[in-house]
């Protein structure tokens, strides 16, 4: 056994001396990759075993930064609808997660009957009114973006604070029925938007941010389009939205088909939309979550809602066709299983972020610095004050 291998291994070494200068030349320059060395050179084992290992050494830190940009691009799915693969040119690239003429498309296919089915965006919009009326200003001229057929323009056309209401929207259909309300409307996108610096006293939106694939980019866009000190008021689905539907689909997915697609768009939380509103340069921004819970008699009505409201999957790897009636019979199962009450009826929660938050001014209010106290608190609330390292109530 030991003199084949012998041979083996002079076989090998006489076949790479018999081949011309020119040849031995090229396989001098030429690097064999490091899981082959061990057969491209058998004389020499110990050789080939260290570039083995030295090679999957660089493959793990390779492997760990990769995964690390990855996690990096999952954060920004979660907080402004990046993609979810990792850029691999640079990860400040505009990152794409939503096809944003899906979105146009079910936008244009929903508003003609967009009327039977927008409980949602008016109670929501009925709150940000209430919030504005918190306000004692005037706003002379407000921009509604995102305003589907006009809902919030509707809920405050009897109130005083915004005297002119433009509406924006990213449908046409939707821009011109919100334009049959008697209040200028046109078509603009989210994401670029075709306004000048300083245009406007507030911006407001409804519910339809969270379709927007550069959310820091939209932010500073509306930042440059707001006056000094004007107010930038809205409605952002949050992270629990959906939670139960979004639980059963994937379950019924798993179990009918063995893995799962991309069906809901991400959405960001509280502390992620604040950091967000500070990078983009805002001031005093405030975001608050409160939750709406929905009552339906069974899950497909829920869809159907849904998919009527413009609101339809508009991922841009979401699988092509329909799905399959197998998964959606598993997940209203499931869904009646898991959720339904006593009654038989599920709920459906809708997460809502309410952001306020206002383009920087020098007569806006700013916190003192540390120590510049006139005053002490114990004085402002009549008890006497304990110095550091006490405890209270000790002699």
């Amino acid at each position: 056994m030991a003199r084949a291998a012998k041979c083996v291994g002079a076989g090998i070494f006489f076949k790479r001396q018999a081949t011309t200068r020119t040849e031995r030349r090229r396989q001098k320059t030429h690097l064999f990759p490091a899981r082959c060395a061990k057969r491209a050179c058998g004389l020499n084992n110990t050789a080939a075993i260290q570039a083995l290992r030295r090679q999957q050494k660089i493959k793990h830190v390779r492997d760990r930064l990769t995964n690390r940009a990855a996690r990096i691009g999952a954060v920004r799915v979660g907080i402004y609808g990046g993609a979810v693969v990792c850029h691999k040119k640079s990860m400040t690239e505009t990152m794409t997660v939503f096809n944003r003429a899906a979105v146009r498309r079910h936008r244009d296919r929903a508003a003609p009957l967009l009327g039977d089915h927008d409980f949602l965006f008016a109670e929501v919009a009925d709150r940000l009114a209430d919030r504005l009326d918190d306000i004692t200003r005037e706003f002379p001229l407000s921009l509604d973006l995102g305003c589907r057929t006009g809902g919030l323009g509707g809920v405050l056309g009897g109130r005083g604070a915004v005297k002119t209401l433009i509406q924006a929207d990213l449908s046409l259909a939707m821009a011109g029925r919100a334009r049959g309300n008697d209040r200028p409307a046109l078509v603009a996108d989210e994401e670029t938007l075709p306004f000048g610096t300083a245009t406007f006293d507030a911006v407001l939106s409804n519910l339809s941010l969270h379709w927007v694939n550069d959310l820091p980019g939209a932010l500073i866009q509306i930042r440059h389009a707001l006056k000094p000190d004007g107010l930038f008021l809205a409605s952002v689905f949050g992270g629990d939205t959906l939670k139960e539907l979004r639980a059963c689909l994937y379950d019924a997915e798993i179990a009918i088909e063995g893995g799962l697609s991309p069906r809901f768009s991400p959405l960001i939380d509280v502390r992620d939309m604040g950091n967000l509103l500070q990078r983009a340069g805002f001031a005093l921004p405030v975001v608050d979550a409160e939750q709406i819970t929905v009552s339906y008699d069974n899950p497909l009505k829920l869809m159907h809602d849904l998919r009527n409201m413009g609101e339809a999957n508009a991922n841009k790897d979401r699988r092509p066709g329909f799905s399959r009636r197998a998964t959606l019979l598993k997940a209203c199962e499931l869904y009646l299983e898991k959720f339904a009450g006593p009654d038989g009826r599920i709920p459906a929660t809708f997460d809502i972020l309410t952001v306020t938050a206002w383009a920087p001014d020098p007569s806006q209010q700013k916190p003192m610095q540390p120590g510049s106290a006139q005053s002490s608190l114990a004085e402002a609330l009549g008890t006497d004050e304990i110095p550091g390292g006490e405890k209270a109530g000790s002699d």
